[in-house]
């Protein structure tokens, strides 16, 4: 692969990031819940010093540790890579929950709207991180790591692991806070959503990429 293209390749995932990044602070401005993936260290940040990010940062290299004493020896150089995603995605939370400061919805569909927009923003993240193909979020590496040590479909394990860290978000929220944080209807609806808009984009932005190739012939 020529060097221009790994540049751009790169440049794409780093713009997927930070659209993660601002979709998952939109989710959560909502107050109707956060992400799946971001549950733990949302509810976390709740009890600690520590920001969303900086916490969204801590989760991605526990996922890097358990994806290498998952696949140890077949953990190859070039995953480690998935170090330097962390600090970017930690950093792209921090920011959309900056940038987003001045929402605050009051009506319930002023909140769902929110879901609804941060799913769609956070999907054309997931899209993008795809589409580049250079390096994996730790957070869907190391669901790779235990569907490949396991011999399951990536997309079953997917599910799993997120319903294990709402779960343990669940656990964190009641046992220090006594009340359900992080986790609600909109953490459901985000879930669906987000899957449901990364194919649409997968189907538009295929159907562009085969027009401009006609138009050029």
């Amino acid at each position: 692969m020529a060097n221009a293209e790994l540049i751009k390749r790169y440049v794409i995932f780093l713009v997927g990031l930070l659209f993660m990044g601002l979709g998952i602070a939109l989710i959560t401005k909502s107050t109707l819940g956060t992400s799946p993936i971001s549950s733990v260290p949302y509810v976390v940040s709740l009890i600690t010093p520590f920001t969303f990010g900086q916490l969204t940062f801590a989760l991605s290299l526990v996922c890097i540790l358990i994806e290498i004493a998952i696949l140890r020896k077949d953990f190859t150089k070039d995953q480690y890579l998935q170090v330097f995603v962390g600090p970017f995605f930690g950093l792209f939370v921090d920011l959309g929950m900056f940038i987003f400061s001045f929402i605050h919805p009051d009506y319930y569909i002023e909140k769902l709207l929110c879901v609804v927009l941060g799913s769609i923003i956070l999907a054309l993240g997931v899209y993008l991180q795809v589409f580049a193909g250079v390096i994996m979020n730790p957070g869907e590496g190391v669901v790779k790591a235990i569907a490949a040590k396991l011999g399951k479909d990536f997309g079953t394990i997917k599910i799993l692991f997120d319903w294990l860290l709402v779960i343990i978000a669940l656990i964190i929220s009641l046992g220090s806070l006594g009340v359900i944080e992080g986790v609600r209807e909109g953490t459901l609806i985000s879930a669906f959503l987000v899957g449901f808009f990364v194919k649409i984009f997968n189907r538009v932005f295929v159907k562009h990429v085969q027009m401009e190739r006609w138009f050029a012939n």
